[in-house]
């Protein structure tokens, strides 16, 4: 079990958001589609799926690489890592943020990756089979790799200070963005944290099938239903969020165009081995997120669910949040159901939208879903609800085997 309280007491904020997903390139594109309930679910289109049990996912479109990236890094890079790159220099732009004028050592770079770069090692390893080992890249060497978001945002923005990845599938995210807490609180100025995942390929198709979780209805509006009785399994998507971020102080000297609001609390634990008799960990990270937080129940606004859309995971997650707040005690919403389980990305997003809502004061959506009797929960179903106040959100990720952690993001104003 982790929490962090104790461990520094300067306030982290996010100063940026870079956003790529399904429904809408761009933190407003994003933002506009997400209060609307527009969703970016569809029959996969990067390869035919015809002969897969599961075929639709979230993919993003209109994406032309060419315009945002130079050409000697396209041929080295993964779509996931094209998608990154662009969303970091979003996310700069946002904070008013020009990396080459920090001191290179004053900037680090933690992502969070659950399958690395699926589609260029794909095309690599067909290039073996089919041509000989002389055809193969030179850049597959780190193209697949989990690190290379790290890498290569760090390589293109000159950051050298700490950073690296975390592998803790829907989690990481979450993971990734206490880390980077950390080491500002150690004294690093900004860091760039989050995570964007990108495997819509035949190889990582057969991956995400492994795990028995995904949905096999062809209806996208019915396809990924949390927390309803019609729910059988998840729809995988592409993108996720970067978020730039600094100690409130660092931010404020610079004067920087805006401040969403604080990191204010980190809570994980691991769920116990099958059979051992014990509990799920979700409650625990919850708990230890509020402490962390130094926020009570009745302080938070809204809830991020994790949203499995497994009739056992959303039982875990709706009883967790109801022993916590209370039955039906606070609002609850899974704007994921418009965009896919982004997998590393999924948290990051979830957390970029809890600030944009906190910003707004809104809560959006979670469409297409009828809240199940059986969840004592307050589920946002099919429209936004404008909150009078909404200042603090919990945000849920569960990663596949065990993962669990929550993260408390709360404005300024306190």
């Amino acid at each position: 079990m982790t929490g962090e309280n104790g461990e520094g007491k300067g306030k982290v904020v996010v100063t940026g958001l870079g956003i790529a997903a399904p429904n809408g390139l761009g933190v407003e594109n994003y933002w506009a589609a997400t209060r609307s309930g527009t969703h970016g679910i569809g029959r996969i289109a990067r390869f035919d799926p015809s002969r897969y049990p599961a075929r639709l996912a979230g993919e993003i479109e209109g994406f032309a690489v060419e315009e945002h990236l130079p050409g000697r890094l396209i041929p080295q890079t993964d779509r996931m890592t094209r998608l990154a790159l662009v969303g970091a220099d979003c996310a700069f732009a946002d904070a008013a943020v020009q990396p080459g004028d920090l001191p290179e050592y004053d900037m680090g770079v933690v992502t969070a990756s659950s399958s690395g770069g699926f589609e260029f090692g794909q095309g690599e390893l067909q290039n073996l089979w089919s041509k000989g080992s002389q055809y193969v890249s030179a850049y597959q060497s780190f193209a697949w790799f989990y690190a290379v978001n790290s890498g290569q945002i760090s390589i293109r923005n000159g950051m050298r200070g700490p950073s690296g990845v975390v592998v803790s599938d829907q989690a990481g995210g979450l993971d990734a963005v206490a880390q980077a807490r950390r080491q500002i609180r150690k004294g690093t100025r900004l860091i760039i944290s989050g995570g964007i995942d990108a495997s819509i390929c035949p190889w990582g198709w057969v991956a995400l099938l492994a795990s028995k979780r995904l949905s096999t209805s062809d209806d996208p509006e019915r396809a990924y239903l949390p927390f309803d009785a019609a729910a059988d399994g998840h729809v995988p998507g592409e993108g996720g969020a970067l978020l730039v971020m600094e100690d409130l102080e660092s931010a404020r000297r610079r004067r920087a165009p805006r401040i969403y609001g604080e990191i204010a609390g980190y809570g994980s634990t691991f769920d116990p081995r099958p059979g051992s008799g014990r509990g799920p960990g979700l409650q625990k990270a919850v708990e230890l997120a509020l402490e962390d937080a130094d926020t009570g129940p009745e302080e938070i606004d809204v809830v991020f669910a994790d949203a499995a859309a497994i009739p056992e995971l959303d039982r875990i997650e709706a009883e967790a949040i109801a022993k916590v707040f209370g039955p039906r005690a606070v609002p609850v919403t899974a704007p994921k159901t418009m965009t896919g389980r982004l997998y590393s990305g999924a948290a990051p997003l979830d957390l970029a939208t809890a600030f944009l809502a906190m910003r707004d004061g809104i809560i959006p959506p979670t469409p297409h879903v009828t809240l199940a009797d059986e969840y004592d929960i307050d589920l946002v179903t099919a429209q936004p609800r404008r909150a009078s106040q909404l200042r603090a959100a919990l945000v849920l990720g569960r990663g596949h085997g065990g993962f669990n952690s929550a993260v408390v993001a709360r404005t300024c104003g306190r």
